[in-house]
């Protein structure tokens, strides 16, 4: 059946990929008709054009057959229209605002997935024993390695999000550091008990670790718990802030290694690693944990579309700047006593189209460098041949 289930992960990548840039469009769409900007068309997916499902009124709205998102199609985006009503005529901060909701709306998508996700259905996980200290509290105990730590004092661990279920875990075995504590074990060959271990006192714990074991992996169970509202809602934040730190932290590393190893593999997957990530985390662990996933790359497609580069949004937005700045020889600078002489109007939307364009190329085969890397893994080669 492995063509049926790669048909399958195919269908789901994307939907997920779709749903997120729709939304990512409709933020846009909504905030634009709010402003009175005139739209011509949403559009769900990519041109060539298969049929128009409503033609009613200035906009049209439109089904295309590449499937993978959609747009927004609105007068005078590239700069240059009579329309009153166009986005060339509109105000600057209200140009920005329209920009800016593509954005807003993943990031409120990523919370209310992950507060959706805390509030109604967290899974729940145990930390397997990967080695145990020999005398250590956890080997008087009669723990061994392969045994799975599934509960301390009845209290059982959220496996999401995974930047915290191992220090949570960590801080609830240090905070009762010198005491007597109920473990709730389930051993290697499946059966549960539950064993009393007496931890290492505070001094110790910090240099030892409080029950002598080191974690060899944090597993799901099976089983799922929720939050309280206020609570989960705290989750939701708390997790999109994790999310955003970990794309961060991603960013840096490529950077970092587009300037030290650029003919080796990156540490960021494209569109391919993406798809085949999705599938494993759906066959694997199931639909909750691959509704986590989709949060982490709306949070993802947030954070990337702000970045100050053309065409993204975050660059149009900072070109948009520019050209208040610059624009109509320098207009808004003399305005505030700076003599200088900036480009011309027509000059000005030359540049902009020029930036797009330049953008664009460099995304485009960004991305092809990124899928080539894909392909390499699936293949078994792991980086340049």
């Amino acid at each position: 059946m492995p063509i049926i289930q790669g048909a399958i992960t195919l269908l789901l990548f994307v939907f997920i990929l779709g749903t997120l840039v729709i939304l990512h469009e409709l933020g846009h769409f909504v905030v634009a008709r709010l402003a009175g900007i005139r739209v011509h068309e949403f559009g769900i997916g990519f041109p060539p054009r298969a049929r128009v499902l409503r033609s009613k009124g200035e906009t049209l709205y439109t089904l295309n057959w590449l499937p993978i998102g959609g747009f927004v199609r609105l007068e005078g985006e590239d700069g240059e229209s009579s329309d009153p009503r166009s986005f060339a005529a509109a105000r600057l901060r209200t140009k920005l605002v329209v920009l800016v909701a593509g954005v807003a709306m993943n990031l409120l998508l990523a919370f209310v997935i992950f507060f959706g996700i805390a509030w109604l259905a967290t899974p729940q996980g145990r930390l397997v024993i990967g080695e145990v200290q020999p005398g250590g509290p956890a080997a008087v105990a009669g723990l061994v390695a392969g045994d799975a730590i599934e509960s301390i004092e009845g209290v059982t661990f959220d496996v999401l999000p995974l930047t915290r279920a191992f220090g949570d875990a960590r801080a609830a075995l240090r905070a009762r550091a010198g005491q007597a504590v109920l473990l709730g074990v389930r051993r290697a060959n499946g059966t549960a008990e539950e064993v009393r271990v007496t931890l290492r006192p505070p001094d110790e714990a910090e240099a030892k670790g409080a029950t002598g074991i080191t974690i060899g992996a944090f597993e799901p169970t099976g089983t799922y718990g929720g939050h309280d509202l206020l609570a989960a809602l705290g989750d939701g934040a708390a997790w999109t802030a994790d999310a955003f730190g970990l794309i961060v932290n991603g960013l840096g590393s490529l950077l970092s290694s587009i300037v030290t190893s650029p003919t080796t593999a990156p540490p960021v997957t494209g569109p391919v690693g993406i798809a085949v990530e999705i599938g494993d985390v759906f066959w694997q662990y199931g639909s909750i944990f691959t509704l986590y996933v989709a949060g982490l790359l709306s949070a993802n497609l947030a954070l990337v579309n702000i970045l100050p580069f053309p065409p993204l949004d975050g660059g149009r937005m900072l070109v948009l700047v520019l050209k208040a700045v610059l624009g109509g020889g320098g207009r808004l600078l003399r305005r505030f006593g700076v003599p200088v002489r900036g480009p011309s109007a027509a000059t000005t939307i030359s540049i902009e189209r020029l930036a797009y364009l330049v953008g664009f190329v460099f995304l485009f085969g960004f991305l092809a460098w990124i899928t080539f890397f894909d392909i390499a893994r699936q293949l078994g080669g792991g980086g340049a041949p």
